[in-house]
């Protein structure tokens, strides 16, 4: 099993969160929006600068900054498609 933050994850890759770090209103933010333990998630594309970075999950597509990606750790699922 590979622990990584979201910000370090390929386009095309599969992750599972973990947890969610942090305090305040940004975390309940990141789980408002579905980032919660247990949930499945690939990341779709990443703009050309490299933030914000597109994740498919739960059926639909958000968008973070890296600043907000860094707080979530993820196992890595799967290989880049």
């Amino acid at each position: 099993m590979t622990e990584k933050t979201l910000d370090l994850l390929d386009v095309g890759q599969n992750a599972r969160v973990i947890q969610v770090k942090g305090k305040g209103p940004s975390r309940r933010r990141l789980l408002e929006m579905g980032m919660v333990p247990g949930v499945g998630l690939s990341v779709i594309k990443r703009a050309p600068m490299g933030d914000p970075v597109d994740f498919k999950l739960k059926g639909y597509n958000l968008s973070l900054r890296k600043q907000e990606a860094q707080m979530v750790v993820v196992e890595v699922l799967g290989g880049i498609q």
